[in-house]
């Protein structure tokens, strides 16, 4: 089966939400932004002195946090080449305690000298940055260490946390964030890096965040219904950033890879945000020979429901990518076999 190589980094870094942002419909973010532009040439060597710039002239926490995060997420590089030189040693000492203890004492200090010197770094230099900079703005600010799904990603090695992000209080309420993921695209066979703000990561809304992002304290879920297993995470379809500008959670299938019958009738189910044509579903259906573009056999919108349906009429192995206008949403793969004999 193919893993959608080349759908990657629109599954990290193109992503919009607006389910928590609604909470705050009332402040208006370009002040924020426009600070955070202002000081766009400040250094981290003085992050108390930062800090007061950015927040100084903003009144409310949901502003002062979102030019804190505004300008961390354009002016701090994510350094694809220390990812991967952190992921090759954590893998070589992974059965190694001692060394891996050690490694992990070395990286933090090379992380934060990247950091400090060359505002460059991973996810772990991005929350931790965000944490301080909130604080000093008197904003209760918290890292959350978790696990994280990419569509490249082997889930037979995410048997360690690989990942960080933030929680924040604003109003008495916790909000979810991810700096890293918001702040551009790494390209991994050049390892330069081109800024690119993403507000889906901002203050994002719980159901949606853990899709691909699993905290390995489950009250960084944030939710107040069941919390996802596990196995369930790892299962779970991939779902681009782009989802997140149509829909608020996504309820079928469940799974990334599947297995039907020949005829048999695929049910693709999603809430939206709001209303769209159904002309502007579209389903790119690839196997081992071609890709073809599809219109669904049925599309339904009753009350912000999106029901999809689609039959395969060939046994074979396909994966199936579905489309909103020109958005890419999601990606299912399917094992379709002979139909079930009378």
């Amino acid at each position: 089966m193919k893993v959608f190589i080349r759908y990657t980094f629109l599954f990290i870094f193109v992503f919009q939400s607006n389910a928590q942002l609604a909470d705050f419909k009332s402040i208006d973010f370009e002040k924020a932004d426009a600070i955070a532009l202002e000081y766009k040439d400040e250094t981290l060597h003085n992050l108390p002195d930062l800090s007061s710039k950015l927040t100084s002239n903003l009144t409310t926490d949901a502003a002062r946090f979102r030019a804190i995060f505004k300008w961390v997420c354009s002016n701090v590089a994510n350094d694809y080449y220390l990812y991967s030189k952190n992921k090759r040693k954590r893998l070589r000492y992974k059965n190694d305690s001692l060394r891996l203890k050690d490694w992990n004492y070395r990286f933090n200090k090379i992380v934060f000298e990247k950091l400090l010197d060359d505002r460059k770094t991973i996810c772990t230099g991005y929350a931790y940055l965000i944490k301080e900079l909130a604080n000093l703005a008197g904003i209760d600010c918290e890292i959350v260490h978790g696990f994280a799904r990419t569509s490249t990603m082997n889930i037979k090695n995410l048997d360690v946390p690989n990942h960080s992000w933030n929680a924040v209080k604003l109003n008495g309420k916790w909000y979810l964030c991810d700096p890293t993921w918001a702040s551009g695209i790494p390209n991994p066979s050049s390892a330069q890096f081109e800024f690119q703000f993403n507000d889906g990561f901002f203050l994002s809304d719980p159901h949606i965040f853990s899709v691909n992002h699993f905290p390995a304290d489950e009250k960084w879920f944030l939710l107040e219904d069941a919390k996802p297993t596990f196995e369930a995470f790892l299962e779970a379809p991939i779902i681009y950033g782009q989802a997140y500008a149509h829909f608020n959670s996504h309820n079928a299938p469940q799974k990334l890879e599947n297995t039907v019958r020949k005829n048999e009738a695929v049910i693709f189910k999603l809430q939206l945000q709001k209303n769209i044509q159904k002309e502007d579903v579209t389903l790119v259906v690839e196997n081992t020979f071609h890709e073809y573009k599809v219109k669904p056999e049925m599309v339904s919108i009753e009350n912000l429901s999106l029901t999809i349906g689609h039959k395969f009429t060939a046994t074979g192995y396909y994966d199936v990518h579905l489309y909103i206008k020109k958005d890419l949403i999601s990606s299912y793969s399917f094992e379709v076999k002979k139909a079930t004999s009378k």
